[in-house]
């Protein structure tokens, strides 16, 4: 099975778990470009770097793909940028 694995800051973790965030966004580089092209079968949330084993601070879903668009976002700046927006539904 292979998962992947996502470490969130808070903020963007409490907003997936209560359903309100249904993406979660990776700026496209040749880095996110590799590790997207390959399939995956789940996709694990995680709040910060929890200690193995604590799924407290974890949320497991389904792999559903992800879709590249343009977004203007706090977290990369003023300027619009081209992201790989992972569904996290």
């Amino acid at each position: 099975m292979r998962i992947l694995h996502l470490h969130l800051k808070a903020e963007y973790f409490h907003a997936i778990k209560s359903g309100e965030k249904l993406e979660e966004f990776r700026q496209q580089t040749d880095y996110w470009s590799k590790r997207l092209s390959k399939t995956y079968d789940e996709i694990h949330l995680k709040l910060g770097y929890p200690k193995r084993g604590d799924m407290t601070k974890t949320i497991i879903r389904q792999w559903c793909g992800y879709e590249e668009k343009q977004i203007t976002h706090k977290h990369f700046g003023e300027k619009p940028v081209d992201v790989f927006a992972i569904k996290v539904n």
